[in-house]
């Protein structure tokens, strides 16, 4: 079960935000369903407006049960007094909203398997820290933070892609920027898309973790089918061996096709494996031996091997690992 609660707030009276409804909407339609159509999370979702009584009780409702994936993602105000704050809409001089200690604390003692927290807010790295232990990181089993900003820092809106500057990059990674060859996303790989796509002079995203293994936030179509790739121990038997090619493996070698042919003629079964190496090479794991083409690989009687990330492949095809 993969369960989430999708706050984004726009109407702070006398400090009104523009596009943190817009935030919501998105994530909320991205992550309810997989790249296939597929159900993925069950989304209560909360726009535009939201007091404190009710964003504690939407917290601790989502982190009540025993879920696979609890997501919570926040769009809106943040303040860094008292060890941050989410802010809430009824916010006031003395009371900014919900401290994020707070919600460390039911995030914590939650018994769902995986808790993951993203913030578009000012200062939103301040969860998970603790100014008792100098800033310390204080996450629990099957915690995880992804930040929009550093603890010190705002978080900025983009009136032209009209979202976060954040969501927007979050948005782009959901929807397959951020995913591996099998098509998954994770928490880790849509913080690394987010992080490679701000510079060093931007709001700063921050990665917290407390997990010994992740489940992906939302499934796309795989770069290599799945019972393509598995093959990838077959046709290379060890790590270090390559292929061998010849014409046979290029199906335009044929004496019907109007070019320059050479022996032996493309065949059937040489050619059906040609191409799935191709689609191996079109994603990185393989690479011709001696020339910078497969096609010519073949012509030439040449070879292909394993890359470095066609290495992690093969091991994990080896291992059965998926």
């Amino acid at each position: 079960m993969k369960k989430a609660l999708i706050v984004g707030l726009n109407n702070y009276p006398g400090s009104e935000l523009a596009w943190c409804d817009n935030d919501a909407i998105a994530m909320k339609e991205l992550i309810e369903s997989n790249g296939d159509g597929s159900p993925n999370f069950e989304v209560v979702p909360i726009i535009d407006s939201c007091t404190k009584s009710n964003l504690v009780s939407a917290i601790s409702k989502l982190f009540a049960d025993d879920a696979d994936i609890a997501l919570l993602y926040f769009s809106g105000h943040g303040a860094d007094a008292d060890g941050g704050y989410l802010c809430t809409t009824d916010f006031s001089e003395n009371n900014y909203g919900v401290r994020m200690t707070d919600i460390l604390e039911i995030v914590n003692n939650s018994r769902c398997k995986n808790k993951v927290i993203i913030l578009d807010c000012c200062f939103a790295a301040k969860m998970g820290e603790s100014v008792m232990l100098n800033n310390n990181s204080l996450l629990g089993d099957g915690v995880t933070i992804i930040a929009a900003s550093q603890s010190w820092q705002t978080s900025g809106e983009n009136s032209s892609i009209q979202h976060g500057i954040f969501t927007e990059l979050l948005i782009q990674g959901l929807k397959g920027g951020a995913a591996d060859i099998s098509g998954n996303i994770t928490p880790a790989s849509l913080y690394s898309f987010v992080d490679q796509s701000l510079g060093a002079w931007q709001q700063r995203p921050v990665f917290k973790t407390n997990i010994s293994q992740f489940l992906p936030l939302r499934t796309i179509q795989p770069k290599v089918p799945k019972n393509i790739l598995r093959k990838i121990s077959t046709y290379f038997e060890n790590p270090t061996d390559e292929f061998k090619l010849d014409p046979s493996y290029e199906d335009t070698n044929a004496p019907d096709v109007e070019h320059l042919v050479t022996e032996p003629y493309a065949d059937v079964k040489h050619v059906d494996v040609f191409k799935e190496l191709q689609l191996f090479e079109s994603v990185g794991l393989v690479e011709p031996v001696g020339t910078d083409h497969m096609y010519f690989a073949a012509m030439e009687n040449r070879s292909c091997k394993l890359t470095a990330l066609g290495l992690h492949y093969w091991k994990l095809s080896k291992d059965r690992r998926f």
